[in-house]
């Protein structure tokens, strides 16, 4: 069973649900939420049959109208979107371009920014609805028979990879700064707090009245440093003519 539906949040907090789109095997129907004195509930028992499969595209608008409207979110589901990125499709395709792709049709998109809330609806704005969910029948089987087709795992079993322990160095990579100073790699969390460690040490914690002094490792370099700095450019003296 295809899902769909279309809805305003423009200008209001929740989602305002204006339609809904519907289609079994053999049959489709586009349900009016504001039409006067009708009862929803039907719908609802049906998205909350464990039995029936609800076949969405990009799901996430429309399961946050029915849990808003319900309080109850569709059990199971299938999402065309998630299902076609798996099977090489592309990332978050649009259901226009893999209508495209999979049944080699052209979608009238213009009726896309219509304000759904406005009533009577137009006949090509209801066809543009109802094949939001026609269409998506046929997206459902294909990827459907793509995702139960088995192919090899490359290199042996994943599962087994898995299990496999992860290598973390014993000797950090370094990577020289300057005399007397080194940088622990980051890869794994125990270089890391090494790393801290030693740059925590390079300063000794001054006792009373004293100020703190640099780790003795780094006297040296700090007594090079001075030794080879550049003298200053004394000017010389003036003499009177």
């Amino acid at each position: 069973m295809s899902v769909d539906t279309e809805f305003i949040r423009e200008q209001t907090f929740w989602p305002q649900l204006c339609l809904i789109q519907v289609a079994g095997p053999d049959h489709e129907a586009i349900i009016d939420p504001l039409a006067a004195g009708i009862d929803l509930k039907p719908f609802y028992e049906l998205m909350a049959n464990e039995a029936v499969v609800k076949v969405f595209h990009a799901a996430r608008q429309d399961l946050e109208i029915v849990w808003t409207q319900a309080k109850l979110i569709p059990h199971p589901i299938f999402d065309t979107q998630v299902a076609a990125m798996v099977c090489g499709f592309g990332e978050a395709v649009s259901y226009v371009n893999l209508v495209k792709q999979v049944t080699g049709r052209d979608l009238d998109k213009s009726s896309r920014f219509t304000d759904w809330s406005r009533r009577p609806l137009s006949q090509k704005q209801l066809t543009y609805a109802l094949a939001d969910v026609t269409y998506l029948r046929d997206i459902y089987k294909r990827l459907k028979e793509e995702l139960e087709i088995e192919r090899p795992r490359p290199h042996g079993s994943t599962r087994k990879w898995l299990r496999s322990p992860i290598r973390v160095p014993t000797k950090p990579i370094q990577r020289r700064l300057g005399s007397g100073s080194s940088c622990a790699s980051r890869t794994a969390k125990g270089v890391g707090r090494a790393d801290r460690a030693r740059r925590l040490a390079r300063t000794r914690r001054p006792g009373p009245g004293r100020a703190a002094q640099p780790h003795p490792a780094r006297r040296g370099a700090l007594r090079h440093r001075r030794a080879v700095r550049r003298p200053r450019l004394r000017s010389s003296p003036s003499y009177a003519p």
